[in-house]
């Protein structure tokens, strides 16, 4: 190869890395393997060198038999229902699951991804998480594939993701009320940043532009998808002068919270209100009255996350680089025509 010729990606060696960088090689060494020991500083321009270069650790480097799925927040059943569809495709492989909670924001020096490139994992998954640039050329430049589930943004192009047809299920869980004869619908909205809550909001309102219905800006509330959300955002709702009579919730944990608040007005479900959620976790038809709410496969969702996993640690070529699994609306006891009858 001639002085001037350009060096093929992945042949970059750890000297060559350690030589650009003005630092030694053990110093290269600890920033790949997520050592500490190395000021933030260093370690930002090692790991631009190593982006900037296509380093690629050696694949006969050995990773631990571990799948690590990274949530934003581990604090719900949908979390749970998540970890059993990897584990069921994981475990004949010989592999286990580690869970790894993400703080908020964006450190590219962060203590979490040092600690989780010292463990050198099979996989990662990482669910709702938002990453910049810097994450995946990481896990990529040390041989580690990575797979995005339900992405907080628009998934990024080289990171194969999976997702749930959100706007459908919007979509559906509108329409039903409507069938039903509700043309006062309120929603109640996860945050904006989620790309799901964005496209669950952007169905909901396709149905009732279909309907000819309008949507003012006041029978729409954004809060956190949790019970208090809910509870807080429908609370306001319900105290409009012409409140609505039918709810939509960005997931079930919201739609509790609406239960909770038309408990507090004064309100009866459905007779009064009707209430519709979104995920269909189990205590959603253990609840009073069982929940209405659209079924997202959130089993499935973290299979098919495993399998692109698998494919990806195997070198096979994966067909799609985003899967939507199907939603769809179950009906139970929480919705009913609106008091004085449809329409």
């Amino acid at each position: 190869m001639g002085e001037g010729a350009e060096r093929p990606r992945g042949e970059i060696s750890v000297s060559r890395i350690a030589e650009l960088a003005g630092v030694s090689a053990s110093t290269v060494s600890k920033v790949i393997h997520g050592r500490t020991g190395v000021s933030a500083g260093t370690r930002q321009r090692i790991e631009e060198l190593i982006r900037e270069h296509g380093f690629r650790k050696n694949e006969k480097t050995r990773t631990a038999p571990i799948v690590e799925i990274v949530f934003q927040a581990l604090d719900s059943l949908w979390a749970l229902e998540i970890i059993r569809g990897v584990e069921q495709v994981v475990r004949p492989h010989g592999l286990a699951v580690a869970l790894t909670e993400k703080p908020v924001g964006r450190e590219p020096g962060s203590v979490w991804a040092r600690q989780m490139l010292a463990r050198r994992p099979f996989g990662v998954i990482a669910v709702s998480a938002e990453f910049d640039d810097v994450r995946p050329a990481q896990l990529a430049s040390r041989g580690i594939p990575l797979v995005a589930l339900d992405p907080t943004g628009e998934p990024s192009r080289p990171v194969p993701s999976v997702g749930a047809t959100n706007w459908n299920g919007g979509l559906v869980a509108a329409r039903h009320l409507l069938e039903l004869g509700h043309r006062r619908i309120a929603m109640v909205n996860g945050p904006d940043g989620l790309l799901c809550c964005r496209a669950r909001l952007d169905g909901f309102r396709a149905a009732l532009d279909a309907a000819g219905l309008p949507h003012g800006p006041e029978l729409l509330r954004t809060a956190p998808l949790y019970y208090e959300g809910g509870r807080d955002a429908a609370a306001g709702l319900l105290r409009l002068p012409d409140r609505p009579t039918a709810v939509f919730a960005a997931n079930d944990l919201q739609a509790l919270g609406v239960y909770e608040a038309a408990h507090a007005a004064g309100l009866r479900v459905p007779h009064d209100l009707s209430v519709v959620g979104f995920d269909d976790l189990a205590f959603s038809q253990w609840s009073g009255p069982p929940l209405t709410t659209v079924r997202q496969p959130l089993m499935r969702m973290g299979a098919t996350a495993a399998e692109f996993l698998l494919d990806l640690a195997a070198g096979r070529e994966l067909r799609h680089d985003r899967i939507e699994v199907p939603t769809e609306l179950v009906v139970r006891a929480s919705t009913a025509p609106p008091p004085g009858g449809p329409f």
